[in-house]
């Protein structure tokens, strides 16, 4: 099953966010919807750092949400990013595992993504990180609802390779992070922050002319972007000092 709730969802406007999700809120026929609802505002207050009501909400949520396999598995994410975001990855990850057993076992397919995507970023073992990548994956490829998951799995582990110095691992991550995004061609944001990722990687192997148009591109569907905007100017001055192939 679709995650029914993502639309509702900017990351770059929680404000706005929020109003859609109480406005959800009044929406809703059932109590377990209303949990769900509930989660969602308690993410937007953990994307604040507002920590203390986001254990509220949950904590609201909870017992509405009764036998609902998605209420329930959107409060074990959800509690499972409190304790990540606090940097306690070892409380983190069983909520995540448990979630996304959960969710393959009732059929929340997206929501399984959403955990399989979270226990692969809660682990510092890069092999465990790659399994989770992998499962989450397979789930995609198994489960049309799960398919949105492969651009945000593909992308967190080429960052990780990134963050290694380990460039031509990371540019194969993300150019297929890339190819996932553009099947979702609506979700401009994605699509341009997935070139941005193969654009600076490009960059960092010395390719940056084989950068620019794609940081170009990015820039164009985001504009006012800043960090988009500088990767391009430092990708056109690197292409500018080399030399000319």
């Amino acid at each position: 099953m679709a995650d029914r709730l993502r639309p509702l969802w900017d990351f770059d406007d929680l404000d706005a966010t929020e109003q859609r999700f109480r406005a959800q809120l009044e929406q809703e026929a059932s109590s377990s919807g209303r949990a769900e609802v509930l989660t969602q505002l308690a993410r937007v207050d953990g994307l604040r750092g507002n920590f203390d009501r986001c254990a509220q909400l949950l904590d609201e949520a909870e017992p509405l949400a009764g036998s609902s396999a998605a209420a329930n598995v959107r409060l074990e994410v959800e509690r499972g990013r409190i304790y990540r975001s606090s940097g306690d990855q070892q409380t983190a990850l069983p909520l995540f595992e448990s979630a996304f057993a959960r969710a393959v076992e009732m059929g929340e397919h997206d929501l399984a993504g959403d955990a399989a995507h979270m226990c692969a970023i809660s682990v510092d073992d890069r092999d465990v990180m790659e399994s989770w990548t992998q499962r989450g994956l397979d789930l995609g490829e198994r489960e049309p609802d799960a398919s949105y998951w492969a651009g945000p799995l593909l992308n967190n582990l080429g960052w990780a390779y990134f963050d290694d110095a380990d460039y031509d691992r990371a540019l194969q991550l993300f150019e297929r992070a890339l190819e996932a995004r553009k099947r979702d061609a609506a979700n401009v944001a994605g699509v341009a922050w997935a070139q941005y990722a193969v654009g600076q990687t490009l960059r960092m192997l010395g390719r940056a002319r084989d950068a620019v148009p794609l940081l170009e591109a990015a820039v164009s569907a985001v504009p006012s972007e800043a960090e988009l905007e500088a990767e391009l100017s430092a990708c056109r001055d690197a292409a500018r000092s080399s030399p000319a192939e």
